[in-house]
């Protein structure tokens, strides 16, 4: 695995979304192929590519449980994880933004049916955390800042860049304030790759991505 950062951009219906589905195969595909690290995704098993993929989706599915129990959902040997760990995945996501709200009770805070008791910003943080704490080699983003104000995208994409270094990112989003600092930018339209490149090289190679960034000036 390569450390980069790959972003996916287009308005919406351009077929962002369907691209992930695909790599977590939520459904098959027809012609050509999808591997990781040369290997189909066809002939890896789902444990193994549960183990190398960390998803955070726009809206995170959060559970009247504690911060902890919310981090921790889906870790097979929860025992194995130490609380400096957590604390690890927390600093990486940004959670340690929210401590003084958490009193002392910290990760054993109870956060209400769906997350209520936190931000929409919060709520992406333990998404975040979540997808961390298994250390997958592949972090996918799903509109993770779409339905955020700005100064928690702001949070949020800091969160997202800690949480890159070492592995491969994919972030999907519209906003370009999301996705121009990428190593690379696949742009979509109606459902065909139109553009690719750095965001400087599509400001001046792409009209669909010029569009893009006329539309948010």
């Amino acid at each position: 695995y390569n450390e980069s950062t790959i972003a996916i951009d287009g308005p919406s219906g351009s077929g962002k979304s369907t691209i992930i589905k695909l790599l977590l195969r939520m459904y098959d595909w027809g012609e050509g192929d999808i591997k990781i690290d040369n290997i189909s995704l066809r002939n890896m098993s789902a444990k193994s590519l549960r183990e190398s993929v960390g998803y955070v989706e726009q809206h995170v599915d959060l559970f009247d449980a504690t911060i902890k129990e919310n981090i921790l959902l889906g870790v097979k040997d929860e025992k194995a994880i130490s609380n400096n760990d957590i604390e690890a995945v927390a600093h990486k996501a940004r959670i340690d933004q929210f401590y003084h709200r958490l009193g002392e009770r910290k990760f054993e805070t109870q956060i209400g049916e769906r997350g209520v008791k936190l931000s929409g910003g919060e709520r992406q943080r333990v998404g975040i955390a979540r997808a961390l704490i298994k250390n997958p080699d592949i972090l996918i983003f799903d509109e993770a800042t779409s339905a955020l104000d700005t100064e928690n995208e702001k949070y949020i994409k800091e969160a997202i860049d800690e949480a890159s270094i070492g592995r491969t990112s994919i972030v999907v989003a519209h906003r370009l304030s999301t996705v121009q600092d990428a190593d690379i930018i696949f742009v979509m339209d109606k459902g065909q790759l139109v553009g690719s490149g750095t965001h400087e090289t599509l400001q001046t190679s792409c009209k669909e991505y010029q569009a893009l960034v006329a539309a948010q000036g």
